[in-house]
């Protein structure tokens, strides 16, 4: 007889561990973020959004320059983040793989011309830094967090 049919009611609830709040509450904005980047007026200049390049006029927050390719990559980070959060190990390796991802893109955004067909993405200033930001966070998060639980794990 199985414990869960012995305690009918009782369910065997586990806390998340720091790491996998980090990494929940990160997919969890990531996937606020690209949706936001659809809805008009929070997105100025919706309608110039297109599928990708740097001719997209629309702005996220009129600051941030986004795409539908944009927009759909940050749905598809927020969605492996939500999924990822469910052990302390999956939540490590996508905390630093998509801060590495962040800090790649950071760099792609540094050394493009932002005016030329190089920037598909597309990113501006404020993308960069906020890119760099986010990928330094993330891969500090990533390895800080999953270390303390490594830690706390062996006897």
């Amino acid at each position: 007889m199985s414990t869960s049919s012995a305690h009918p009611g009782a369910s065997a609830q586990r806390h998340r561990t720091p790491i996998e709040l980090t990494a929940l509450t990160a997919g969890a904005v990531f996937v606020l973020v690209g949706i936001l980047g659809f809805i008009p007026g929070i997105t100025t200049n919706y309608s110039q959004m297109t599928y990708a390049g740097h001719d997209s006029g629309a702005m996220l927050l009129g600051i941030f320059q986004v795409s539908i390719l944009h927009n759909v990559v940050h749905l598809l980070l927020g969605a492996a983040g939500l999924l990822m959060a469910r052990t302390d190990v999956q939540s490590k390796y996508y905390l630093i793989g998509g801060g590495i991802l962040y800090l790649v893109i950071w760099l792609y955004g540094l050394f493009i011309d932002q005016a030329s067909g190089a920037n598909f993405i597309p990113v501006n200033t404020a993308d960069n830094w906020l890119h760099a930001a986010l990928g330094v966070a993330m891969v500090v998060l990533g390895f800080v967090l999953g270390r303390s639980n490594r830690e706390t794990a062996t006897p």
